[in-house]
């Protein structure tokens, strides 16, 4: 080194800060022994600030620009220091310098299934996962609350607690939200925002905060899924019986078409499945073809009457044929059968209002 370097070295300090690591949240300035001259020129990027520690506490901090480290624009630093105005009384500080860009697509994920109550399927348990992103909005409280003093701090040195965060309020908030599983695909964007509404206090104490949050996916366990595929292919298949023939078609021709392996094994269970096909459709028709017996006959009604504060009955179709015949039975009168909501008047019954249509109409009244 030559004595002009050494003096313009004496002279003039530059710090600055170009990160190529694209995950690094803070980096230290390093000099050796932390000495700063007075006058150094502080160059500040956009997407970043700078943060000044004098012996251990927090001085200035400093947004994107350029500086020269004097005493009109550090009057903090200045009043801890009391330094002469000389480069030959440097003084000694660390510079942090703080990443402010969004760090994006970021991964998080239910490590263990969530507990909840489906009204549909009861209690059951899904998985989830998504991205999201972050950014330091407060470098000072953020290198106070979490970095501390290491010199060179990664995302990933504080993922894994806001993965847990976000794990966390995303269980309380599909707990509450009483959302069917069926629904919660519908609904991952309202999700995705009430979870970072709910973080974002607790974010904001590590100067922090999430500018995006997004559910990828939620998942059934295995098993649950299963039983929700078969469920569907049920309603799907509509006539069982019909299934079953397409079924057992389709096994004996996959069974015809693989003959190998066993001399012929193919063959005699595609034969075995035909004669179980041709089993049932015999049972189905009959020993002689013939078409299947017609379903029983409906089970018939017994009514009850209510009359003067007191019920009678039960009472068959048939009797109260008779009854309103006999006059006893009246259109107005009050009826109930199992399964019917409440007492009714009988003609507003379909069943007894045929009664009614089926009686002679009153006899005319006597010629004058």
């Amino acid at each position: 080194m030559g004595i002009f370097d050494f003096l313009s070295g004496e002279f003039i300090d530059v710090i600055h800060w170009v990160d190529d690591s694209r995950d690094t949240l803070v980096w230290r300035f390093e000099r050796e022994g932390h000495e700063i001259k007075y006058g150094a020129k502080l160059t500040v990027r956009e997407g970043q600030a700078a943060v000044f520690v004098h012996e251990g506490q927090l001085a200035d901090v400093f947004t994107p620009g350029l500086y020269m480290l004097e005493t009109n624009n550090m009057p903090v630093l200045t009043t801890l220091q009391h330094w002469d105005h000389g480069f030959r009384s440097p003084f000694k500080s660390e510079i942090y310098f703080i990443n402010t860009t969004r760090f994006a697509n970021l991964k998080w994920g239910t490590k263990n299934p969530i507990m909840l109550r489906d009204p549909e399927f009861g209690p059951t348990r899904i998985r989830a996962y998504g991205t999201y992103a972050v950014r330091v909005v407060d470098p000072a409280r953020f290198l106070v609350e979490i970095v501390g003093t290491d010199g060179e701090f990664t995302m990933d040195e504080i993922s894994f607690q806001i993965r847990n965060i976000i794990v966390q309020e995303f269980s309380r908030a599909v707990a509450r939200s009483g959302i069917p599983v069926l629904d919660m695909a519908a609904n991952t964007a309202d999700l995705g925002r009430v979870i970072a509404e709910e973080i974002a206090p607790t974010l904001k104490e590590y100067g922090l905060a999430i500018p995006e949050l997004y559910i990828e996916n939620i998942s059934l366990p295995p098993a649950v899924e299963k039983a929700l595929d078969k469920r569907t292919s049920m309603g799907l298949v509509g006539d069982l019986d019909r299934f079953t023939q397409y079924s057992t078609a389709e096994a004996m021709t996959s069974a015809a078409e693989n003959p190998s392996g066993g001399g012929g094994m193919g063959a005699g269970l595609g034969a075995g499945l035909g004669m179980a096909m041709a089993g049932q459709m015999a049972a189905r028709q009959g020993p002689w073809g013939a078409t299947p017996p017609p379903p029983p006959p409906p089970v018939e009604h017994v009514w009850h009457i209510a009359e003067n504060g007191a019920t009678h009955g039960p009472y068959s179709k048939a009797a109260l044929g008779r009854m309103a015949v006999e006059g006893k039975l009246g259109r107005d009168s009050l009826v109930w059968t199992p399964g019917q909501d409440g007492w009714q008047r009988a003609e507003d019954v379909a069943e007894l209002a045929q009664l009614f249509t089926v009686m002679p109409p009153p006899p005319p009244p006597p010629a004058a």
